[in-house]
This record gives structure tokens, sequence and C-alpha cells, in this order.
């Protein structure tokens, strides 16, 4: 049996590297641009097309280029913090929007990142950089430091230590500035993200929690900055995010 050098890739990641291949910058691509964004052979690349092809994972239009296919979909609905924690918390994000016709986004983390897995939006709502599926880093949002605040110890130091990516010159950069505010998230229960990704918006986020007691998601409203109540904003947005945890079965009263 042959051992590959460590570090060399396997016929798995050269098949994920296929699928990484496509973002939301990238959700149509021909087979030359799959090998050149994939880092592999063409002919390596169509070998790994046509199995995912044939799977269902990609689909292939009449012109010859390749999109996402919904075998994926149909796999990632089972994903417990994708479609499921969505119809759970959908009702409850209705009733936030509804109350205020601003932005409503639910999310959940990631590693480094915090990533969007509902988002309502109406049609005078301030601008965002949001879409079902987009990455951000966890301190630049509202969901984010929520997300954050009830991480590990030990993961938030790891998280301060790693460099603090910055988007406007309100953006969150130094690691004791932050450490501050994760505690006044846990002190408070409410998350603001004032102008961190956009110069005229602001968040109010709170947790979300399975039936566990540990944070499992995040819940929030974005506003127009100038407008921002945070005071009368941050009762809608936790009445919110407890609904959505007692429907996930958590119990406060046995917490």
């Amino acid at each position: 049996m042959t051992v590959l050098p460590r570090g060399a890739p396997t016929a798995a990641d050269r098949l994920l590297s296929v699928l990484a291949a496509f973002d939301h910058e990238h959700p149509a691509l021909s087979l030359t641009d799959i090998s050149r964004r994939a880092g592999l052979t063409l002919t390596t690349a169509h070998r790994l097309v046509g199995a995912l092809t044939e799977w269902g994972a990609l689909e292939r239009d009449e012109s010859g280029v390749y999109h996402v296919g919904l075998r994926l979909w149909e796999v990632a609905a089972l994903a417990p913090r994708g479609l499921a924690l969505r119809q759970i918390a959908l009702p409850y994000l209705e009733d936030l929007y509804e109350a205020t016709h601003e932005n409503v986004q639910l999310a959940v983390r990631d590693g480094r990142d915090v990533v969007y897995i509902e988002w309502l939006s109406g049609r005078s709502a301030v601008g965002v950089h949001i879409r079902i599926g987009a990455r951000w880093p966890l301190h630049a949002t509202g969901v984010g430091l929520a997300l954050l605040a009830h991480g590990e110890p030990g993961f938030q130091e790891e998280y301060c230590a790693g460099g603090l990516a910055s988007f406007t010159s309100y953006t969150i950069t130094d690691p004791g500035r932050l450490r501050r505010v994760l505690a006044e998230v846990r002190r408070s229960g409410i998350a603001v993200s004032d102008r961190q990704i956009t110069e005229d918006a602001l968040s109010v986020a709170a947790p979300v929690r399975g039936a566990d007691g540990t944070v499992a998601a995040a819940v929030s409203i974005v506003v127009p900055h100038a407008d921002a109540q945070v005071p009368v904003l941050a009762p809608a947005v936790r009445v919110a995010a407890r609904g959505i945890s007692r429907a996930l079965g958590w119990q406060p009263e046995r917490a």
C-alpha cells in the first residue's frame, strides 16, 4: 500500500476542493474555472466533476456551466443547526420582523466565524451585507458577539489573540476592549454591534439556548445607526431569543 507523504492531498481533499470552488461570488463555474480555483489539473477536475454530477452534488446547464446541485441541499437539510433550527425559529423571527420591519437575523458559530442561516428584511430596512450562508468574523457583528461571549473561555482567549479584522473605523480591533465587551454581553444578556461592518447600521442581538442550556445560536435585529434605540429594541430581541430557546427545549426555571 502506498503511503501518501504527510500533507499530500487525499482523494477526499480533492473532491472537497471542487465543491469549495463554488461560493456566493462564484455560483456558476466552467470546468476550467473549477480546475483553476480548486488547484487541480483539468483531467483530475473533469473526473471529479463527473462523479459529483452523477451523484447530484453538481448540475450542468445547457451552456456547459456547473452549479451546486439539489442533492447537497437535501443533505444539508439534515444538519441540526441548519434547516431544522430555521424551521423552529422562523415563527419568532417573523414576529420580531412584524414588530419592527427591520432586518432580522438568525446565526450560528462555525469556528471563528458567524454563519447566517436565516434573514428577514423589508424594503425600507437598512442595507446589510448579509445573505443566508454568509460568514463574518465573530467580533464584528451582534450575533457574533453574543455567540463569542458564551463560548469556552479558552476559545475566547484564542480568538482575541488571533488578530481582529477591521471593516470600519468603529470595528473592535483591540483585544482588551473586546474582552470588556464580551463581559458586558454576559452581564446584560444583549450584544450591541455599532457600525462595525458598515457605518450606517447597528445590531442588537441575544443568545439562543438549546435544551441543555448551552448557547446554540443568536438572533439579532439590524437598524439604521441614526435611529437606533437600544433600550427599546433589546426587550423585543430578548423575547424572540427566549421563545426560540423554549421551542428548542430550554427550561430556564431549571437552569
